[in-house]
């Protein structure tokens, strides 16, 4: 967080404004500077500036250093991300390298009003930027609510020792804020959309933004089938279009990731003009599978023809119209995709959708990238949409069959890898120490600065749902609220378990006492039933 004032410093300034101690209409000068420091931004595009820069330091500390890489889960809500910074400020003491993750494919799928909708770019390009929104709103009153609880010890201090210590407190507090990587999809439309997008994402406090190359009308989830990449120059202006909008909001230092779904998109919507060889489009159009043009397959009206290595050829093309690249070709165009996008398009990391998660075949397109701009950096999407028990389980197999510690008879193949049988067997547990180990190995081997898991709150939800409703609905009624719920509340300090101060009730209450003193309706008092919680 940039350098703020302190508490002795806010009242110095306000003791020589008001030397009476209030103001002309009776405010404490001491409830001035609490709304100060509760206030930790003035606005969200403050927070895109600041986070800008976190981010900047990090990528650095991690270019010296690999395994200082940064994680993020993806949140749905602005709750979720709270309850998610808390409890990493509770389990580490700092929020340092930790992120929000913004998904599109969570907005489609949970945060539009059309419904329910697959991550094709069809919801509303508005939801996006009002859940950043709604995160920063979120984490900026934790920090209301963390420094409320602080100011409420200073007044009850009876000493000058223990009103320096939480003064000490008050003045090395630590922000919720953190970073947002938000994703703006293809951009929703052309280059111009784009930058019009990415403009209200950054006034709504995004520090990074996220976009892929696929089509905009044609966009698919980066795990499904039928997707469809767009040249590389188009590309590229969607990257420059992204910095500008930075640029012009003044966030110097905004983060641009490039994500190239070149490994599972096998079609691509246009033909790009080359200008000369070795150009961005000619070593796209490379790719196209083409086929020869002879008497018995001539070129014939309507159709295509391409001037490639010396012979016109024409590209296959599908009935809608799209062409199709190479079989196997994917690998490589990636590679191409990542260094254009660094070289060329000015991106600040990469993006690599991938179909399995596989810390060796990651490593080596990366090493690849690297032998061109050595200090490449990746986002890595540690997806759901990967059977990660049954894929590590297979790697651990095969590698161990290839090594002869195994038989063929010894572990079946396939499928049955996942039963519950095999979780307490060498291979089971090898797999989960891989598991355990996977963000550290790819950050270390292939270049990953920042893990992310896209949609564990989709996930999250929905079996907490289940859990709870199985019981409730079953046969233990409320002990299953109790004993799946509240009771893991208080045994680990979650602060949610006393709801209406977690909301900001208390904050409230101090407002009331600002302006209305002895007057004061206030909602915390001795028969609030939050009282039956002890303190965090």
């Amino acid at each position: 967080m940039a350098q703020r004032k302190s508490y002795a410093e806010l009242r110095a300034e306000l003791e020589k404004r008001y030397p009476s101690g209030q103001t002309s209409n009776g405010i404490a000068i001491d409830d001035i500077v609490q709304l100060k420091l509760q206030n930790s931004y003035d606005t969200h595009l403050d927070i895109a500036r600041e986070m800008a820069s976190v981010m900047r330091q990090d990528m650095a500390d991690y270019d010296r250093d690999p395994t200082l890489s940064t994680q993020s889960l993806g949140c749905w809500s602005g709750f979720h991300a709270q309850q998610m910074i808390k409890s990493v400020k509770r389990l580490r003491g700092t929020t340092k390298r930790a992120y929000v993750y913004l998904s599109g494919w969570m907005v489609a799928g949970l945060r539009n009003t059309w419904g329910h909708l697959p991550d094709q770019s069809m919801h509303e390009k508005t939801a996006v930027r009002d859940l950043i929104r709604e995160i920063y709103v979120s984490l900026r009153q934790a920090d209301e609510v963390a420094m409320n609880d602080l100011f409420k010890e200073l007044k009850a201090a009876t000493s000058d020792a223990e009103r320096a210590e939480v003064i000490e407190r008050i003045d090395n507090f630590e922000s919720h804020v953190v970073p947002i990587i938000a994703d703006i999809d293809a951009g929703f439309g052309n280059e111009h959309a784009t930058y019009l997008l990415a403009k209200e994402l950054i006034q709504a406090g995004a520090c990074c933004l996220q976009i892929e190359n696929q089509v905009s009308d044609a966009k698919q989830c980066g795990h499904q089938d039928g997707k469809v990449t767009v040249p590389r120059e188009d590309f590229i202006e969607k990257l420059r279009a992204c910095r500008l909008a930075f640029e012009e909001l003044g966030v110097d230092d905004g983060v641009i990731v490039a994500r190239t779904d070149s490994l599972g998109a096998g079609l691509t919507q246009k033909v790009p003009v080359s200008q000369q060889p070795g150009d961005l489009a000619a070593e796209y159009i490379k790719w196209l599978d083409t086929e020869a043009i002879t008497d018995a397959n001539p070129v014939r009206d309507g159709e295509l023809a391409i001037r490639l290595d010396g012979e016109f050829v024409k590209p296959k093309r599908l009935p809608n119209g799209l062409f199709p690249f190479k079989k196997g070709s994917g690998r490589a165009r990636v590679v191409e995709d990542c260094i254009a996008n660094l070289t060329q398009g000015g991106a600040d990391m990469l993006w690599i959708e991938t179909d399995t998660p596989n810390v060796a075949e990651i490593a080596a397109m990366v090493n690849e990238v690297r032998e061109v701009v050595p200090n490449a950096k990746l986002v890595y999407n540690n997806s759901p949409s990967f059977n990660w028990t049954l894929n590590l389980r297979k790697q651990v197999r095969d590698e161990w069959l290839a090594e002869g510690r195994i038989t063929e008879g010894d572990y079946p193949e396939g499928n049955e890898l996942m039963k519950a049988d095999y979780d307490a067997t060498e291979l089971g547990k090898e797999a989960d120490d891989r598991l355990q180990r996977f963000q550290h190995d790819i950050s270390t081997q292939a270049g990953v600065f920042h893990n992310l898991i896209t949609l564990p709150t989709f996930h999250l939800t929905a079996k907490s749902v289940d859990e709870l409703s199985r019981g409730y609905f079953g046969d233990d009624k409320m002990l299953a609220y109790v004993k799946t719920v509240q009771r893991e509340e208080i045994r680990r300090g979650i602060s949610a378990v006393k709801h209406q101060h977690e909301v900001g009730s208390d904050l409230g209450d101090t407002f009331k006492e600002m302006v209305s003193g002895e007057r004061a309706l206030k909602a915390g008092g001795h028969a609030n039933t939050m009282n039956q919680f002890a303190a965090e």
